[in-house]
């Protein structure tokens, strides 16, 4: 089976908070958008991989990485790995931005 990627427009780019979560919805996928302040946006699952962790889209933004606002894990936006002494990973996914357009590819 041949899986085709799907590239979805998510959001203008101007309406970003920097430094701020964005959740959006795919499919069933809800994944969280981040404006950080050299303008790169990077998209990543909604979720801490925490078992009980919490909403990343709620977490404080530093640079490229974003903290659970629950566990406090520190996690990286740019390939999704929780930052030692923790461990984990959270889905990453490919951002696209055209002008004011921002497209994620799933």
């Amino acid at each position: 089976m041949i899986l085709t990627k799907t590239r979805t427009l998510v959001a203008n780019y101007s309406d970003l908070p920097v430094r701020a979560g964005y959740s959006v919805k795919i499919h069933d996928n809800e994944v969280a958008l981040f404006k950080v302040t050299n303008g790169k946006v990077f998209a990543i699952e909604n979720r801490s991989q925490h078992p009980k962790g919490g909403v990343l889209t709620e977490g404080l933004v530093s640079g490229e990485f974003v903290f659970c606002p629950v566990y406090d894990w520190k996690i990286s936006l740019a390939d999704g790995k929780v930052q030692a002494p923790d461990e984990g990973q959270v889905k990453t996914y490919q951002v696209e931005v055209e002008g004011d357009k921002v497209y994620i590819i799933i």
